[in-house]
């Protein structure tokens, strides 16, 4: 796992053809807007997460989000032992997050 600052997670992600941005959190918070093209995995759902994780391309690189970096960086240690290679947590979250969003 690296941990990010939002400027330099936007410029990796910009050049990285084998980005999946992942935002575990619950799908109420989701509804207050998310960062646009991520794949959206709840990790208070427990196992449920893990086997919707298992489904995931390992060799992908993925950009992990949550409101403020806490959930965030305990998806990106579940997934480097889960056997993913490229995990990258976004310092601060949504809730600091200034670039492009959706609702």
């Amino acid at each position: 796992m690296q941990e990010l600052n939002q400027e330099e997670w936007q410029k990796q992600l910009k050049n990285d053809k084998d980005s999946v941005i992942l935002d575990v959190r619950t799908e109420e918070e989701v509804e207050e807007g998310y960062i646009p093209n991520s794949k959206n995995i709840d990790i208070y759902k427990g196992q449920g997460f893990i086997d919707e994780v298992e489904k995931l391309d390992r060799s992908k690189h993925y950009y992990i989000y949550c409101r403020s970096g806490k959930r965030s960086s305990q998806a990106c240690t579940l997934l480097d032992q889960m056997g993913f290679n490229e995990t990258y947590n976004l310092l601060g979250g949504f809730s600091e997050w200034e670039g492009e969003t959706e609702n």
